[in-house]
């Protein structure tokens, strides 16, 4: 048996004392860090976030025992900041209520002063100096709700939420829009349908003869002049999914009336520049009394339309001056204007090689040839409209101006080819490598074992999402979804069976442009200047993805005014995942923090010793 040891009682006093001592000099050199806020859900309807709540633990033997948290928090303190070269955060202010429906890029005081022709005063004209452009966050309107969940809110929205009654008045009685006390109804009419969307598409499947739906040739679409979009609504139920394009112009809010039913949309119109899609992008594009003028300017916007329409790709124009004979007195126009407008587009339409389906009642459409062979073989017999220059870049659609010639289709080896490769049918052509990639036309190294890789990233990027977003886990709860730097698509195919969808968005800055095989993978999604304001409407996105975007923007503009952008394009309780290096995502919470915002900076899925972060920000509910 050892012997016991025994320590004079002044020794041992001694040592409990400076035992003592230790603990509270570690105590208060080293206080232990803010207890996590328990969730980044703000409850609907309350001007200010509540006070973080602290969870107590299942086995507590005390009502007020504070759980153990045994989480790592990158918290971005003063020092973080400094440390990471940032300044203290600084409170933002919110602007006037003036400015809740404010758009920057469109319809302000700088853009009216543009030319009338062709409508360029009503593109894109963003603001320039300093002095012009907002550091405030935009505010929600009084009474602002959280948006119907889908699909209910195909057919309704609260009038709170877009407070115009201008296209109440006037297109009612076709069956737009009607409003019922504190909601909007889209009885799924239009002009040229005013006895529903659905018969209306039903007769275009009939005149085209080619299925909408079910697994057909037509899964994406582009609806010029849109209105409230219910043609694009109505067709997402048969999974063709329809950009929906329209201006900021007289039919005041159409495009957030769009937006606000969960259908994609975007401001944008025909006038000068390109539209900011890849060549070779909609398998269908539709005017429904658009108003756009196709006969003039030597046909140059059917010449965009061809461009972006897929090889075998689909028009359909119902409206003036299809079925004039019948509607003439109605349309108030002479039958002479009138026929003389449809021998144009039929003209224009040969010059394209172009071949007309049928014209079947009120619906005509044509069809896109399939490649160029016999094309540029019968120049001289179908007029004098040439081929673009080799040099063009056929997908370029940011501020490039239209040109009055025929966007050239790749080469084939044989006249029944499809010029670039023939696309899978939906929803095979999601998960198909796209053509762009087989092909080899893509470049940057992108290969077909590289979106196979890819996909497979995503799908675990997105579960760890759901884990940390109980808004994106909670299916309904979130439909318009935005992804800033969308690659090839990854993050959309992996949330292909949620009720939302995604604007796919790739930047200018990008290295490679992969739109094109976004739109091949049967997904939808447009180009953009992050430096620039987006062409959309006040909160109008539920959720927003940004993947090493500010990385890819660090020496090109400022941070701030990225992250006001993107405030003024999220809804109230929505949600911005931003994944990117641990020492940028500090900075970019430090300035979120002063922004009404909940800020959480969290782990890779692969563990805590990734430099790649994610930070997870919620926005407050607050409103004028």
């Amino acid at each position: 048996m050892l012997p016991t040891m025994k320590l004079p009682l002044p020794t041992m006093a001694a040592v409990v004392a400076l035992c003592v001592a230790s603990y509270l000099l570690a105590v208060w050199t080293h206080p232990a860090p803010p207890l996590p806020t328990a969730s980044l859900a703000v409850p609907c309807n309350t001007r200010q976030p509540p006070a973080p709540a602290t969870a107590t633990p299942a086995h507590s033997s005390t009502s007020n025992a504070t759980a153990l948290d045994f989480s790592i928090h990158h918290g971005a303190s003063e020092e973080d900041a400094a440390e990471a070269g940032s300044p203290p955060s600084r409170r933002v202010p919110a602007c006037d209520a003036g400015y809740s429906e404010h758009t920057p890029c469109e319809g302000q005081r700088w853009s009216l002063r543009q030319p009338r022709r062709r409508f360029a005063y009503r593109e894109r004209h963003c603001p320039r100096r300093a002095e012009q452009r907002l550091r405030c966050l935009v505010p929600a309107p009084p009474g602002y709700r959280a948006p119907l969940r889908w699909p209910r809110s195909r057919d309704a929205a609260w009038y709170a939420n877009a407070p115009h009654e201008e296209l109440v008045a006037e297109k009612g009685v076709q069956n737009w829009i009607r409003r019922d006390g504190d909601v909007l109804r889209f009885p799924g009419g239009g002009t040229m349908f005013p006895h529903g969307a659905d018969r209306y598409i039903d007769d275009i499947a009939a005149a085209a003869g080619v299925p909408l739906g079910g697994g057909g040739a037509v899964r994406t679409a582009l609806d010029t002049g849109c209105g409230v979009a219910s043609w694009g609504a109505h067709l997402l139920s048969r999974d063709v999914l329809t950009m929906s394009l329209a201006p900021k112009d007289t039919h005041e809010a159409q495009v957030l009336f769009a937006l606000e039913r969960g259908v994609p949309a975007m401001l944008g119109i025909m006038a000068t520049k390109r539209l900011p899609y890849p060549a070779r992008a909609f398998d269908m594009a539709h005017c429904s009394r658009c108003l756009i003028p196709w006969s003039k300017y030597n046909g140059l916007y059917l010449i965009e339309v061809d461009r972006v329409l897929r090889p075998g790709g689909y028009w359909v124009l119902s409206g003036p001056p299809v079925n004039w004979e019948r509607h003439f007195k109605g349309w108030k126009r002479t039958p002479e204007d009138l026929s003389s407008e449809q021998s144009a587009i039929e003209a224009i339409s040969k010059s394209l090689c172009w071949t007309k389906v049928q014209q079947k009642g009120d619906i005509a459409v044509w069809q896109k040839p399939i490649n160029h062979v016999s094309c540029k073989a019968s120049r001289d017999e179908h007029g004098s409209l040439g081929f673009c220059n080799a040099s063009q870049d056929p997908d370029a659609g940011w501020y490039v101006n239209m040109e009055e010639c025929i966007t050239p289709l790749p080469e084939v080896s044989g006249p029944g080819d499809v010029a670039g490769g023939e696309v899978k049918r939906w929803p095979e052509r999601l998960t198909a490598a796209p053509p762009r990639i087989t092909g080899g036309s893509l470049g940057g190294g992108i290969t077909v074992d590289t979106f196979s890789k890819d996909a497979e990233v995503w799908r675990r990027r997105v579960d760890r999402y759901k884990g940390v977003s109980s808004g994106l886990a909670e299916k309904g709860r979130y439909r318009n979804l935005l992804d800033m730097n969308a690659g090839l698509g990854g993050f959309a195919a992996a949330l292909v069976d949620d009720p939302v969808w995604v604007m796919n968005v790739v930047p200018t800055a990008a290295s490679a442009n992969t739109l094109g095989v976004i739109y091949e993978r049967g997904l939808i999604g447009t180009y953009q200047d992050w430096c620039e304001a987006m062409s959309t409407y006040p909160r109008t996105y539920d959720l927003i993805h940004a993947d090493f975007l500010f990385t890819m923007y660090k020496d090109r503009c400022e941070m701030e005014a990225i992250l006001l952008e993107m405030d003024r394009v999220l809804r109230p309780e929505g949600t911005v995942i931003f994944r990117d290096d641990v020492d940028v995502l500090v900075k970019i919470k430090n300035i979120a923090d002063g922004m009404r915002w909940e800020n959480r900076i969290i782990d890779h899925e692969d563990g805590p010793m990734q430099r790649e972060k994610i930070l997870v920000s919620v926005k407050s509910y607050w409103t004028a």
